[in-house]
């Protein structure tokens, strides 16, 4: 019995030191982000299904488990305590004989109005896009429709409808990404789903019988591209009772600067319907860099907080970009507001609250003794005053050895912010990847805030408490460890300049 403890103990310790080293070597490849969500390995895109359940984020995600590079869909899976520290499972749906496994949306049937409730946990339903590969070569325009899948234990196993689909499709070539909310003023579930150049929408009592209510945007904000990944939810307006509904729309080429990005229109919905509270051309952004798509929020969150999650890359270079083992991340969690700046609405994000606590500690390193070498994770808070200085332009620098860099910053004669990544190391897999990337200054206010967040591949530029914000990849031959400040003949006087070395969360 000693000598049967003994071994099961050695295989034990060994299974143990294999899994603590094995997660350890995957998250110290070059390149690889160190406090934002990425798969182990294989490739990533859209997250998808996002909900929390009894003090789980989940996490679902478009995943290949067999390349590096987009192939037949699965739905991948995580789950985190706090947005920031996660734990991978199992693959949560795979491809079947109806198609791949396209985005969705995952609700909380606390009703039970599907009827799927088995023990005392409500059921867990996935809503997903199948996108039937047969009919799309066959050159059909009716090869994506919508499918569902429930859990019962938590999310830890799905089972899909035996009728799927739910919803066949009537001619629609894109037809995808059904993102669901119960309404309770009418008693439905509501799904809004991209068509082509528009989103739809729809009623449910059980979430299998769909019924088309009404649709948006025909003629309503950018068609660069496809609409793709709605998100509607309500958001109340900052400093009053008003509630306003903001409808999130990605779109696939036509962002601003150039290549995937997210729009989203404010208005007011019915239950029914959307109706922009907007003209038709207007144009508002979640985010103005090329890495921010297909983003949509959690649902069923503790007091309705509205957190939003992004994919972090571009169609444009998604394929090519130059690691191994793993492909994409995913942006910072960040929290919604919703402003109303002279009859004019706005959505602004910010990191979530929960982020302070990867800082290594409290106390700030002040950035007026620049330049400064610290680690290639920081946190960057910075505020300029434009009535005392005499600045056109100011950036913040990191670089390398090797005299590669990327620069945050504001310039004044433009009223933009901007990162410039045309330096930052390896472009060679894309042609329109080493460019300086612009977003417009919204804010009337004579205070310049920035909060700047980089780790090993990526930063993300949070502007005006969140009005505007930019994200950024590179790759980039070693880390970026010294930062500065470049500005050009002026005085910059900064009423707060801190710094934060951030710790990995793997």
């Amino acid at each position: 019995h000693k000598k049967m403890m003994c071994k099961f103990f050695v295989f034990f310790m060994s299974v143990c030191i294999f899994s603590f080293s094995s997660i350890g070597q995957n998250y110290k490849e070059p390149h690889r982000p160190q406090y934002h969500f990425s798969p182990k390995e294989k490739w990533m895109n859209d997250p998808n299904g996002m909900v929390y359940y009894k003090g789980e984020y989940h996490l679902f995600y478009q995943y290949y488990p067999d390349s590096t590079v987009w192939g037949p869909m699965h739905w991948g899976h995580a789950v985190s305590k706090d947005l920031l520290h996660w734990q991978h499972l199992p693959i949560a749906l795979y491809p079947d004989s109806l198609g791949y496994i396209f985005s969705g949306s995952v609700v909380v049937d606390t009703k039970n109005t599907s009827g799927f409730k088995k023990g005392t946990e409500a059921p867990l339903i996935a809503i997903f896009t199948y996108h039937n590969m047969e009919g799309e070569k066959a050159g059909t325009n009716n090869f994506q429709t919508q499918g569902i899948a429930y859990s019962t234990d938590k999310g830890r196993h799905f089972t899909k409808y035996a009728n799927n689909p739910v919803i066949k499709n009537t001619g629609a070539k894109d037809f995808r990404d059904p993102k669901v909310f119960w309404h309770e003023p009418t008693k439905h579930w509501v799904m809004s789903l991209a068509a082509g150049n528009r989103i739809q929408f729809y009623h449910s009592k059980d979430l299998k019988n769909w019924s088309m209510t009404g649709e948006f945007g025909m003629k309503e904000g950018n068609h660069g591209g496809v609409w793709e990944c709605p998100d509607l939810f309500p958001l109340t307006v900052n400093g009053s009772k008003e509630i306003k509904w903001v409808l999130m729309v990605s779109i696939g080429n036509g962002a601003p600067n150039g290549g995937s990005g997210t729009q989203y229109f404010v208005g007011d919905f019915d239950g029914s319907n959307f109706k922009n509270s907007h003209a038709a051309a207007t144009e508002r952004w979640i985010d103005y860099g090329t890495d921010n798509y297909a983003g949509v929020t959690w649902s069923n969150t503790p007091n309705d907080e509205r957190i939003f999650l992004g994919w972090m890359s571009n169609w444009q270079y998604a394929r090519e970009v130059p690691t191994q083992k793993w492909r994409s991340a995913m942006t910072l969690p960040r929290q919604l507001s919703l402003y109303n700046m002279a009859g004019n609405y706005f959505v602004k994000s910010l990191p979530i609250a929960g982020i302070q606590k990867i800082r290594i500690d409290n106390k700030p390193i002040s950035l007026s003794t620049l330049p400064l070498s610290i680690g290639p994770l920081t946190e960057i808070i910075l505020e300029a005053d434009l009535q005392k200085t005499t600045m056109s332009s100011f950036a913040i620098e990191l670089s390398n050895s090797k005299s590669e860099k990327v620069l945050v910053g504001y310039d004044d004669s433009s009223h933009t912010y901007f990162i410039d990544r045309t330096n930052t190391g390896n472009a060679s897999f894309s042609t329109v990847f080493a460019a300086k990337e612009t977003a417009p200054r919204l804010s009337e206010s004579k205070i310049i805030r920035l909060h700047i967040f980089s780790d090993k591949s990526s930063i993300e530029v949070f502007a005006d408490d969140g009005l505007t914000c930019l994200t950024g990849i590179y790759f980039p031959a070693e880390d970026f460890t010294k930062i500065r400040l470049v500005k050009e003949n002026s005085k910059t006087i900064f009423t707060k300049n801190e710094c934060y070395r951030l710790k990995s969360v793997w």
